[in-house]
This record gives structure tokens, sequence and C-alpha cells, in this order.
């Protein structure tokens, strides 16, 4: 007899849902409450192992720097009575003492009255002496006498002992960072090793059965393992100690067993992966089994990063991240690195801020802090912050990204406009020195290529040729690269030029309709058959582009006021289109020759576009446009077009 499976239990599936969702705020208070305050273990270092460590200690100067009074000048030690008449026309001879102090030379002899004795910069000033004249103020007067040109005052180019540091003066304080600074202070004091902050021991577990390692062959619906690497990096950066343990598979014992290894033996676990709390997501199942008070937060009101976990289990933080590497490092950075660099002794972070101008509306949700990645750009009155648009799942976002924006839990959208605050990755604005706003094509990378090795800094934002030529019109970059079909004219790019702009030609690439090799539906046909063979089948699956791409352009002249199955699925590039037919989620759509020979799949030639370049006439002279401009002409340049599988103009 076939049993009747029973019905879930209503309230246990409720409690697999987030329990409660917590403002960005309570979340860290809670998650510091539980965790702080806490004891700071030290350990004794050597100074080469100290670097970027802070001191568990205040340290007191055990000498003075320097440790005798030194002559600051290559010259003659003196006294300075003898020389108060002495001037250019009334020299005064003194006698050569029979010895010359150089660096690390004891003196031996005294100066007395009349007398001098050579010294070198650094070495120790002689019993008598109380001043040094510099050698260019004297003249030989024999082998074994100085005529000296010049008056001299007491303490002339002299260091006295203890100047720089003084025995007993306390020279750093706890908590002060070890740079290579403070590394020199030491070691000038005898100083050979220092009690610092042990940095905190922290283990790295990446989770999920579609992890893959980098090096090792990608399955099909695998991805490489990105949050081990990117997690442990940002842990070494943040007074850390990050031991990454691999990937382990969505098996609830092995996760268990591994989280509790991990624990043993280390002062903090990190996770990525496993806290949306879906079918496959057991770690934090697994968190009230490993110590109290367990869970502290799960589920944050954050954008990206919903989804974190925050938990102590018996003194030892443990966290996970959520799985998508941007909504990873964000939640990391905002919300773990303030407890980790308390763990590690270290001051919290000074991040650099700046003002820039928002270009385009910005959606966000109501009731979340949202986090907008930004690119920044030199626009006519200022810095301009273009939002990355590439969601939580991109690694590139953060590689790529100056800096980050923040949109109010309160607000639904960040209107076009807005002066924002732009919190910068790094300490200092890296404006580039070429900004190129517009439709992307691998063939731009190997233009760019020779200004980059050059020197030059180049941005590249993607955001269609309707979006570049915007941005153009605006001076937010140097040049746009467009493919536009003007109907009317029947012509590409040149009529949607406005006053400011000029046409510079790039190359020409062939548009298509891509498929998969053997259906019989679009082999053999041409281009306008092909998309009438598609509609004719409603099992017939398309991929579209993005609005404002030239791309879509060509695709809607082809359907005409067709929207077949698949019409609203709109990715922003051409790889993306093509990877759609290949994985099968999609029979077809309309990519770029290059782009569907290199992943094995079928293309049917519609025209060839012509991918030009919309000049701000008023960047022009520019040394980074020129220099665009002369690469764009090169002959290295083209013939790397043309191995591309591309025609330069």
């Amino acid at each position: 007899m076939t049993m009747i499976p029973k019905a879930p239990d209503r309230s246990a599936l409720e409690q697999e849902q987030f329990l409660k969702i917590l403002s960005r705020e309570e979340a860290l208070a809670r998650f510091e409450a539980a965790l702080l305050p806490r004891a700071i273990p030290s350990e004794q270092r050597r100074l080469g192992d100290a670097l970027g460590t802070a001191l568990a200690e205040d340290i007191t100067a055990p000498i003075d720097v320097p440790p005798f009074d030194r002559s600051n000048v290559d010259g003659f030690a003196v006294r300075s009575a003898d020389l108060s008449a002495a001037g250019e026309g009334a020299p005064v001879p003194l006698a050569l003492n029979g010895e010359t102090i150089h660096c690390g030379t004891a003196p031996k002899l005294q100066v007395a009255m009349g007398t001098a004795t050579p010294i070198a910069t650094g070495g120790p000033l002689p019993r008598g002496a109380d001043a040094v004249v510099m050698v260019e103020h004297t003249q030989p007067a024999g082998s074994d006498a100085i005529d000296v040109r010049r008056a001299v005052s007491p303490g002339q180019f002299v260091s006295y002992a203890g100047s720089d540091i003084a025995r007993g003066e306390t020279l750093l304080r706890a908590g002060t960072i070890i740079g290579s600074r403070e590394i020199g202070m030491l070691a000038a004091c005898g100083i050979a090793a220092v009690k610092v902050a042990r940095k905190p021991r922290v283990a790295v577990i990446s989770t999920g059965d579609e992890l893959v390692q980098p090096g090792e062959a990608l399955a099909p619906a695998a991805i490489y393992d990105t949050n081990g690497a990117i997690v442990a990096a940002a842990i070494d950066e943040n007074g850390g100690e990050a031991t990454f343990l691999g990937a382990v598979p969505d098996d609830e014992a092995r996760l268990e067993a591994a989280m509790r290894s991990a624990l043993a033996n280390a002062d903090m676990l990190v996770l990525s992966g496993g806290t949306s709390k879906g079918a496959g997501d057991l770690s934090h199942r697994i968190i009230g089994r490993l110590g109290q008070p367990g869970i502290i937060a799960h589920g944050v009101a954050l954008k990206p990063g919903k989804p974190l976990c925050l938990a102590v289990c018996d003194g030892k933080p443990v966290v996970i991240l959520p799985g998508f590497p941007t909504s990873a490092m964000f939640t990391f950075h905002d919300m773990i690195v303030p407890a980790l660099r308390k763990m590690a002794g270290l001051p919290p972070r000074s991040d650099a801020k700046v003002s820039a101008t928002v270009p385009v509306r910005i959606a966000s949700e109501l009731g979340r802090t949202e986090f907008v990645m930004v690119s920044l750009v030199e626009g006519k009155y200022g810095l301009i912050a273009y939002p990355s648009g590439k969601g939580s799942g991109a690694i590139t976002s953060f590689a790529q990204a100056d800096g980050f924006l923040r949109i109010d839990a309160l607000a639904d959208q960040m209107p076009a406009g807005t002066e924002a605050e732009v919190t910068l990755f790094t300490p200092h604005v890296r404006v580039p020195d070429l900004v190129i706003v517009g439709s992307h094509c691998t063939g731009l990378d190997l233009v760019t290529g020779p200004l980059a090795r050059a020197g030059l800094t180049v941005r590249s934002i993607a955001v269609g040729s309707l979006g570049g030529l915007a941005a153009a019109k605006r001076g937010e970059c140097d040049l746009a690269p467009i493919h536009l079909f003007d109907d009317k004219s029947e012509t590409y790019n040149t009529p949607y030029l406005t006053e400011g702009l000029e046409l510079v030609p790039g190359w020409r690439r062939m548009q298509g309709i891509v498929y998969r090799n053997g259906d019989k539906r679009f082999e053999g046909l041409g281009a306008k058959e092909a998309v009438a063979a598609a509609l004719a089948d409603p099992a017939c699956i398309m991929v579209n582009r993005n609005q404002g791409a030239g791309t879509r352009i060509l695709i809607d002249r082809l359907l005409g006021g067709a929207r077949p199955d698949g019409y609203w699925n709109q990715p922003r590039s051409h790889n993306a289109v093509a990877a759609a037919v290949a994985q099968h989620r999609a029979d077809w759509g309309m990519t770029i020759a290059p782009v569907a020979h290199a992943v094995g799949l079928g293309f049917i030639p519609l025209a060839e576009e012509h991918y030009d370049f919309a000049l701000v006439t008023a960047r022009k002279q520019r040394p980074a446009v020129q220099a665009f401009l002369d690469a764009l002409g090169s002959d290295e340049a083209r013939a790397a077009l043309e191995r591309a599988g591309f025609r330069p103009a």
C-alpha cells in the first residue's frame, strides 16, 4: 500500500524562515554585546615578524637616542669660543689634532684651546668640543692646521644625547599599529622583540555541493569557490590569521564535524553559504549544537547581505556569510571587520570618503539599508559615481569599483542628480586617465591594452550604446562606444550624434543569429528565415538583449511586433546570450560572430554592424584621448582586431 506522505508541519516551515530581520545597528549591537569585552591574548614577536600587529603594552625607551653627542655634518669639532672673531676677512687658524673621528670611532684626544679634530657626519663629539664647523667653511693651512673663515655658536651642527629619544620616555603606546616607522624607532633603541596582541586565528570554510576549488575541472552547474580565497585575504588584511579549510559539501554530519574541528583550533569561524535556510543550507542548524548562546542574529536588513547569520558559541564568534561574493564581502567588511579588529587589538578602520553626483536613478528596496558599489569618474563639475549594477553574485564588482554609497532603509530610491557620500575602498580617489562609457566589446580590450601597459589607467563602464551617449552628452566620459542603427537613414551611429560629439570610426563586427549546432530549425537558413521558423515553433525560446543596446534594435526589427517566449530575458552582453543558448536555457538569440565561434555555436550572419566611438569634442586634446586615438589607428591594434574576427574601419 502506498503511504501518503505526511504534510509538513507549517510551524516548522515558518521556523525555517528568517526568525526576525534586525536592523544593521541592532544586529551589530547584539553581536558585540555577546562577544565583548574580552581579553586580548598577547605574544612576543621579533621586530621582523611584528609588522602590522598592535602593541600589547607601552614601550619605554631603554637608552638615549642618539646615545652620545654627535656631529650632523662633515667638518671639524671645535671650541666655539676660539672662533668668535672669525670671518671671511679674518680667518682664525686652528691646529689639527692627531686623530679623525668616523662613525663608530670613540674619540681619544681632547680638543684643547686653539685646536680642532676632523669629524665625519654621525661621529661622536670629542671632549672639549662644543660645536662643529663645516668643512666648506675652512681652508687647509699646511698639513696640520686649518683656517676657519666663519664663527660658530655653541651646539652648532651637534645633535645632543637624547635629543631624538630620551631614556625613560614612552616610545610607543599600547595599541599602536607597528609599521616600518615604528620598527625603525624600536630598532634605534636596541629593542629586538616586543609584546603584541596575538592575531586571532580564524578558520574559513566554504559550503555547497556546487563548489570546485580553482585549478580543478569545472563540472556542469558547478562554480569555482571564490569566497574562500577572498574571505581569507580580507581576514589577513584586517588583523586576523586566516586558515582556509576548503569547501564542505551539503552534508550535515560532515559539515558539523568540520565546524567542530575548526572551532577547537581557532578563535573564530567564518563560513560562506548556507545562510538562506533553503533545503541545502545547513550551517545555521548546526550552530545551536556548538555552544551558547548560539545564534545572535539571522537576517539583517541589508542589501546585499540579508541572509547574514551572527553567532557566538562558548565565547567564540561564528559567522555565516551569504554565498554570493559581493554579499559576502559587503557584510564581512561592514559587520564583521569591526569585531575582528577589536579582537586583534587594532583601531577601527578609517575609511576615506568623497562626495560625488549620481548620474542615474538607483531603485532601492524600502526597509533595507542598501549599499551600492560605484565607479568614480571626473565630470564637468566634480566626481561622478556610476553604480556597478552587476548584482550580489558578481565577483568583479568589488575589484573594479572605487567605493560604495549607502541608501537609507527608509528610501525606495536615490534620484538621478543626487549628491552622495561615497566610501572609498582605498585611501585615495583613483580617477582614471581615460573614461569609456557605453557598449562593451572584447575588441575594446585589444585597443586599450597598450595604453595600460604605458601606465595610463582606463575605466570602461558598460551601460549600452544609449547610456553611453547620454553620459557623453553630460560630459561624464571621453568616449562612448556605440552601435546604433537608424531606420530612416539606414546608417549607423552618425544620426545619433548631437552638438559637442564627433564620430571616431572603430571596427565592424558581424551580428547574427546564434543557435546550437544540429538544430534543424535553423541550419541552412538565412537570418530572416531562421527567425520566422523560430516564431512558428511555440516551443522555441529566444534570449533577447537589454534595452538601449544596438543589438536590441536589430532584434526588434526582425521580430516586428512579435514577442516570443524569452523576449523579456534581457542580458546585457553578447557573452550572456551565447551562454544561454549553449546551456540550453534558450534556443536562439543574437550575438556577434567571435563570441558565437568561441563557444562552438552555430551562427547565421545578419548584418555587419558599426562599432564606433562618440568622442566628446571638448576632451579630444586630453593626452589619454590622443593616446587612445593613436592606438586605435596603429598597425598593432588593427592586426589584433582582425585576428579576433573584427574588421577595422
